[in-house]
Formats: structure tokens, sequence, C-alpha cells
């Protein structure tokens, strides 16, 4: 098959992080060129090594051509410069200001090639008073709120497992990258993008100012001072064979386990139909539950929690979800070669394209594997099949995408086209109200809509009818996208299939996404976040070490937002493809998929050594000292992370104690974690008379990766996401006041940012996009209202009022 980006040439400059983009970019067909200097990337030895592998080495840069160039040469800087004007996108991940100091950076070879895509990839972008700040994923999960969320309350903090972080920011640079392409089709002009890995974080892992999951309307404080309690928003309990956890988010969901549990006389008031009620009676509902699974096992709780429309997930280990049988039929695991006599099981991708899983082709590439290997032709769109249109607009302005996405995933995804100019039309159904319209203690709107649903219109249909169906149709013929995240076989029960469409509407793309994907034996289950992580090994690894019970993950909606932005990358992919050959496609992400390959390198490491990786808690189990520490006053931390020996002398200098640099004990990478107490209690003893600020500080200006734990309301007076504008504020007339938002997540030099059109109530454009898309009479309007066909909003005039104003 002919992959979505193949033509497309991308120099892949990162060491680190956003090595992941270019694979990404790889796996739909861009050919990608990876550049390194003598004797390789730092990131070859990444940790964890296994045989003389570096397993996230090998995971984010298979796909791609090796090469060697060294910056520091001046003929390897001219080389460097050839390639640009060769290329399409560069990506690159080093220190702010190296490469121009070597006169190639983005600007210079932007004047250069002024079509080049250039996307730089920080820690904490090109500008602001944290830019020359050092940085690891731990460090970003402090900056960035979420450990402030992970853990058990009144205990330290927890941190979330490694990999998702670099993953995350791989997916923001590859959409800002092809966002920027595709305005570089239609305008002739490129860009330079300047992506901050802590934004990334803050705006797209699980943001605190964002849409929020359907227990959110449970919580009775949204920013407490400890860790909130999220055991009881998705409970874990133990059964016959390991443990399962539970999702009751609707009533028609909690009226099942009130009929398993047999209907017990002391919750069968209709309160309990609600989330708040039942979290504030936990302590008497959740032993009747526990009671019940004591002695069924995982897959019997599954089946019997599916037939009563119950969501039951077992929690899985790293070394169940490698033998999973769904993983496999499926194909989102697969026994591959990850480097010269090294095979492993193996995260395959994040998506299938027509059918056809885009996974590993090839192995990483070897140091130099490719220096005198031909660059490839380089491919000329033809942008006449492309609207031209003046540099500064949005870029997908013209498109039209219907989406039927729900909750988080499907706000999310749609989102990100609605923000660069397409007209996205969210089509719902009044019988069947999407979960995340599910307002907190009866507030008129719930702010998840204004945050999700920002800047798209919405139509009010029955698509259950056949009538309504047909509308439908008539709008695919109108429109470049269909996005929906039903369970598989949905679209198809209801006479929409991608044949179907594609047969009125040859351009169409439809993106299908669901927990598990449409394979396998897990194809149907109920799919939430929560019972993916589970079945992933994410929760397995979020927790503290030796409490099986208590896992940490459950005020996160992770991998909503993430998997959103890959299957949106794949949708703008295919637009890009659809642009060259008039050809539409059909789409799949799963959930689980995404985090199976952002959980690759522990997976890939259980694969070859059984049994080695296990929950390490806030212990790295491949630097000391590293992890979270009380600083000075109550429930404040700090996180710290010695990534080498330069690390350790840098760290010995700030706190005082040069003459640590050179104790046996503690001089190698491998003693100190050796002596990881003692050098914990060392670095300990300093921090407690510091403030987490004060303390980082200190160790930032000494080139130590820290960050102090910021809670929520800490980031919308943070400096550094001040003086970058990070946040700005987005009103709508149903909320009380304005709500913080994200003002973007990369920033482009020409591209604006997105717009902050109030989010639709449910059917507020019915009439709007039947008369003005489909050119429907108002009578004809009026009869699908009357017949519930079309549901406009209930401030709608009455059907007399309505025509005789239209008249």
């Amino acid at each position: 098959m002919t992959l979505p980006l193949t033509g497309v040439r991308v120099l892949d400059l990162t060491d680190g992080l956003g090595e992941s983009c270019g694979r990404y970019l790889a796996d739909l067909g861009a050919h990608v060129t990876k550049v390194e200097g003598p004797g390789g990337a730092r990131s070859r030895r990444a940790e964890p090594v296994v045989d003389g592998v570096s397993i996230p080495f090998a995971l984010r840069n298979a796909n791609k051509r090796g090469i060697v160039v060294d910056l520091d040469d001046a003929a390897g800087r001219d080389r460097l410069r050839q390639l640009a004007t060769e290329s399409d996108i560069l990506i690159e991940s080093h220190a702010p200001g190296h490469l121009t100091e070597r006169g190639v950076g983005t600007t210079e070879l932007s004047a250069l090639a002024p079509a080049l895509v250039c996307v730089s990839v920080t820690p904490f972008g090109q500008t602001g008073p944290y830019r020359d700040w050092a940085a690891t994923e731990q460090v970003l999960y402090a900056l960035s709120g979420v450990l402030s969320r992970s853990g058990a309350p009144g205990a330290e903090p927890l941190l979330p497992p490694i990999g998702l972080v670099e993953e995350t920011v791989g997916m923001h640079a590859a959409w800002s990258a092809l966002l920027a392409y595709y305005d570089r089709i239609r305008t002739g002009r490129g860009q330079v993008v300047d992506l901050s890995a802590f934004e990334a974080l803050v705006h797209g892992f699980d943001p605190g100012f964002g849409t929020q999951g359907s227990a959110a309307a449970g919580r009775s404080d949204d920013f407490p001072r400890g860790r909130p309690d999220a055991s009881n928003f998705y409970p874990v309990f133990p059964c016959a064979d390991g443990h399962v956890r539970i999702c009751l988010l609707a009533k028609r969901q909690w009226r099942g386990m009130f009929t398993w549990l047999g209907e017990p006389e002391e919750f069968a008031d209709p309160k309990y139909d609600t989330i708040p009620a039942r979290f504030a009676a936990a302590d008497t509902l959740h032993p009747l539950i526990e009671a019940l699974f004591a002695t069924r096992t995982r897959d019997q709780l599954v089946a019997d929690g599916a037939a009563r429309g119950v969501p039951v997930g077992g929690v899985l280990s790293l070394g169940e979800v490698l033998t999973t049988k769904h993983f496999e039929v499926s194909g989102a695991l697969a026994d591959v070669a990850i480097a010269d006599g090294v095979h492993a099981r193996v995260p395959t991708g994040y998506v299938s394209v027509d059918g056809a899983r885009l996974g590993i082709r090839t192995p990483a590439p070897a140091v130099g594997e490719h220096d005198s290997s031909p660059e490839a032709t380089q491919e000329t769109h033809t942008i006449e099949t492309f609207e031209q249109v003046q540099p500064g607009s949005r870029p997908l302005e013209g498109l039209r995408v219907l989406d039927l996405g729900v909750i988080v995933f499907g706000a999310e995804l749609s989102r990100q086209f609605a923000d660069y100019g397409a007209d996205v039309v969210k089509v719902e159904n009044a019988k069947f109200p999407d979960g995340l319209r599910q307002s907190k203690r009866g507030a008129a709107l719930a702010a998840s809509v204004a945050w999700g649903h920002r800047n798209k219109r919405s139509l009010g249909l029955d698509l259950r009818s056949p009538e309504g169906a047909e509308l439908f149709r008539r709008l695919v013929v109108e429109a470049d996208v269909v996005l929906a995240n039903f369970k598989p076989g949905t679209l198809a029960s209801m006479g929409l299939s991608y044949d179907e469409l594609a047969a009125l509407n040859p351009r169409i793309i439809v993106s299908e996404s669901s927990a598990f994907g449409s394979a396998g034996p897990w194809n149907n289950r109920l799919g939430y976040g929560p019972l993916v992580r589970a079945a992933c090994g994410v929760s397995a690894l979020w927790r503290h070490p030796g409490n099986e019970e208590l896992l940490c993950d459950g005020s996160t909606v992770y991998p909503d937002h993430i998997a959103a932005h890959v299957t949106a990358i794949a949708v703008l992919a295919a637009l890009i493809q659809l642009g060259r050959t008039g050809r539409g496609a059909a789409l799949e992400v799963a959930q689980a998929d995404t985090a199976l390959v952002q959980l690759g390198a522990q997976l890939v490491t259980e694969s070859l050594r059984p049994g080695t990786v296990s929950a390490p808690g806030n212990s790295d189990p491949f630097a000391a000292p590293s992890g979270v520490f009380a600083c000075a006053g109550d429930d404040e931390w700090c996180v710290v992370s010695v990534r080498d020996d330069d690390d350790w002398a840098r760290l010995c200098a700030a706190i005082g104690r040069t003459e640590l640099a050179d104790v046996p004990a503690f001089r190698t990478r491998a003693e100190r974690i050796r002596n990881r107490v003692d050098v914990d209690d060392i670095l300990e003893e300093w921090l407690r008379t510091r403030s987490p600020a004060q303390a980082v500080a200190e160790l930032q200006s000494a080139g130590v990766p820290a960050g102090m734990m910021l809670r929520l309301p800490e980031l919308l007076t943070d400096p550094h996401l001040a003086a970058r504008a990070a946040y700005t504020a987005t009103h709508h007339d149903l909320l009380p006041k304005a709500l913080p938002t994200a003002a973007r997540v990369a920033r482009f030099s020409t591209i604006p940012d997105p717009p902050l059109r109030q989010a639709p109530v449910a059917g507020q454009h019915s009439r709007e996009i039947c008369e003005d898309v489909l050119n429907m009479t108002t009578a004809e309007v009026d009869r699908l209202v009357a017949g519930g066909i079309l549901q406009p909003p209930v401030t709608d005039p009455p059907l007399g009022v309505a025509a005789a104003t239209s008249r």
C-alpha cells in the first residue's frame, strides 16, 4: 500500500526528547533521516539497555535512516544546509542557541530554504525564564501539575511511569510539524515552530484546565492541598485470580451494579443514581462489591459485568499484557527484530490505515548506516489540488469535519481541527447525550464542554432513524472527514460504514476509534480510560511498590487526550494524501494501542528479561539520587534527577559538598544506585531547609535537572508559563465566570493562535446547517424537527414562530 506521508522528507536531529515524533511520521510513510554527530546520539545509551541495545532508542528510531553529520565541522554544517534545502520538515531538540551558534539555527535554515518547516523541541521552549533549564521526564511531571494529582492522600506524591512524557511531547511535535506542512502546501511558505515539552505536558497530557472525564462530576474539591482521594473514582477490588477495576459513571451502569449486588435496601434511594452520592457512600458500598467479587475470576467478572452493562476490567501485570491473546490477535503486539540478533515482543504502532497496521518495518539504524546510500528523490506535491491561501490564514480553513465523537477523546480529537480553521459539526442525539455534557453539581454547562467543544457547531440529529441517517449521508457528500469513537461495528450497524460512505464520497476520510480496536476477543469490551490503563499495564506501574490495590492513576483520564492527538495526526496525514491522490482512507486507532506504544520500553524489557520490570515508585532504577523529595513547608515537594556523573559533581557543588564527588561509594552512577539510601539522605537533608522554588533555582543554576511540584492553580501564575502567555481565558454565556484555557501548545511563526468561539449548546446550529449546507427549505426543516429527527436546542422558537420569522 502507499502510505499517507509517502514523499514527505524529514530531517530528524532529535536526541532523546522528541524522537518519537520522527518515528510516528516514519510509520505514516515519511522518509525520515536521523542525523547524528560522530559517535552517535546520547540517546543510544538511554536505559534500559539489554544486550547492548537501548530499548527506548530502538523503539523511537525504527523505520528511520541514519547518517552522521558533524555540526562542529564546516563541511558538516554545509551538508546540513544542503539537506535542509532538499527536505520538507526538520525536527531538532538541541539546547536553545546551540544550532544558531553554529550558523544552522532554524532562522538561518528558513532563510536558506523558505519552504522548510522547522520544529524545535526543547524542555521549556526558546523563550521564558526557564529557557535554559535542564529537564527529565520526572522533572516535567513535577512542574506540569501531573505529580500533584498522583499518589495517596497524606503520602508523598507518586511519579507516573516513564515513557509517557516523551511520547506525549513527540505526538505534539508530530501534529505541529504536519499542521505547518499542510499550511506550507497551501501557502508555499514554511514555518518555524517552537514546542515546549513543559507546555505539551501542561496542556496535552491530562490538562487541569481542559476537558475532563465524567468522574469530575463527583469531585467535591478540584484543587486539594494533598493528593486527591481518587481511589473511589475507579475502584480496584481483589478477585479469585488478581484484581479488577470498575467504572460506575452512567446511571444505567449503577443500576446494573445495584441489581448485581442483589438490590441492597440501603442503596435503593434514587440519589445513588448520581456520582457524588456513590462516592460519598464508598465506605459502605465498596465492601459489598468486594464480597461479591472475591470468589470470581477476572474473566468471569468482565463477562458478568458486560452482560449487566457494568464496565469491569482486569488489572494486568506487564507479563500478563505480553501474553494476552487480544493484543496478539489484534496485532498490537508482535515479535519483531529491534536490532541485529535481538527479537522481542514489541508494541507495533499507533494506527491502522485501510485495514493495515502501520508499525515497525525496519530496525533503528546503526550509526552512519546510510552515509553512503543515495538520498531519496524529493517529491513535489501537486499543490493545484489544494486551495491556495495567504500565509497567516488558518491552515484547515475550507475543510468540513463531521464529528460523532463523545466524551474526552471525541472532544479533543475534533477540537484540534476546529481550532485551526475546519468547520467542525458536532453531531449529537438528544436521546443518547454525550457524557461530556454531564454538568457538575447542577451547573448550566459543564466546563469540559466549554473547553472541549469551542470553535465547533452542533447539529442535533437522530442518526438511528432512517431519515436522520439519510440526512447524515447527504452531509457526508459535502464533507472531508468523519470522526467517531463508538464501539466497533456501530457505524456499520447504522449503514454508515466507511465503504458505504466512500461510495457516496470517494474522498471521505473516516476515523474510527475505540478502547481495544475492532479485531480480537476484546473488541466489544466497554471502553474507558481507567480500564484501558489497567489492561495495558500502565496501572500496574502507576502505584507504590508492594500495594497492588492502591493504584494511583485514578485522577487522570490518560490516554484520552494523547490518543486523540495520535488520531488527529493520522487524519491530517490522510488529508495530505487526499490532496495528492484524491482518495480518502479508513483509519483506526485503539486507545489501548496508544498506551502500549507509550509503555513500550517497559514491555520490551519485560519481554527480553521476564520478571525484571515492576512498579519502581519514585526510585529511578537507572539513576541516583533521583526522585521526589520533601522540602521546607507543609506538603511541599520537588523532583531532582541526577542523570550521570557530571550531574553528580554539579549537585555536590550546588549543595556545598564538593568532597562527595570523589567519595568512592558515590563516584559512579553504578555506585550511587547501590548506595541510593545514602545519597538520597544527603540530598534530603539539604532540601528540607529550602522551599521547592528556592531549591530548584539553586540546582538549575548549577545545571542539575530539578522541578518543584506545582499544583494546578500555581500553573496559572507560574512565571515561565506567564511569560510565554500559555494561558488565556474562555467565556461562555452559560458559565458564571471565564475559564483558564490553553492559548496554544506550540508557537508558530505565522499560524495564528486558535480563536475562542464559545462551545455550542446541543443542537444550536441544526437549522443553520440544514439550510446553509444542504439548501433545505424551512418547511423541510420544520417537518424533521416535528418528527424529532432534527433536534434544535430547547430555546428554539416554536415551529410556527420559526417559520414566520424565516419569512
